[in-house]
C-alpha cells in the first residue's frame, strides 16, 4: 500500500504562490495517475488536478484553476506537485494528493482514487 506525504501549505497573500508537494513511498508510482483535490469544512472534496501516468503527458484541472495551477510529477522521486500562482482566497482549503487505483488509466473523480494523503493547509488572506 502506498503511502502519501504532503508539504508546502502555509499562509500566503492573495496573488501569492504556493508549491504543494506530494512523496509516495512504499507501493508503486511511475505508472499510477496522480492528483490533487480540496476540501473545506462542510463541503465535499473537490477535484484540482490530475497528471497522467508515466511522463505525466496528460493534465487536466478543475476550471476554476485552469491558468494558474501547474500538476507536474517527478518519477525518480516518487513525486508529484502543485504549483499555485495567483492564489485566491477561494483557493483556501486542505489540498490533498492520491494515487489512482487503476494501473494506467487516467480520470478526474475522486471515487476513482485512492492511498489519500494526510493533507495539507492552504490559506490565501485577502
Amino acid at each position: 500500500q502506498v503511502q502519501l506525504v504532503e508539504s508546502g501549505g502555509g499562509l500566503v497573500q492573495a496573488g501569492g504562490s504556493l508549491r504543494l508537494s506530494c512523496a509516495a513511498s512504499g507501493g508503486p508510482f511511475n505508472n499510477y495517475a496522480m492528483g490533487w483535490f480540496r476540501q473545506v469544512p462542510g463541503k465535499e472534496r473537490e477535484f484540482v488536478a490530475v497528471i497522467s501516468w508515466g511522463t505525466g503527458g496528460v493534465m487536466h484541472y478543475a476550471d476554476s484553476v485552469k491558468g494558474r495551477f501547474t500538476i507536474s510529477r517527478d518519477n525518480a522521486k516518487a513525486t508529484v506537485y502543485l504549483q499555485m500562482n495567483s492564489l485566491k482566497p477561494e483557493d483556501t482549503a486542505v489540498y490533498y494528493c492520491a494515487r489512482h487505483i487503476r494501473y494506467k488509466f487516467t480520470t478526474t473523480s475522486s471515487r476513482d482514487f485512492g492511498s489519500w494523503g494526510q493533507g495539507t493547509q492552504v490559506t490565501v488572506s485577502s
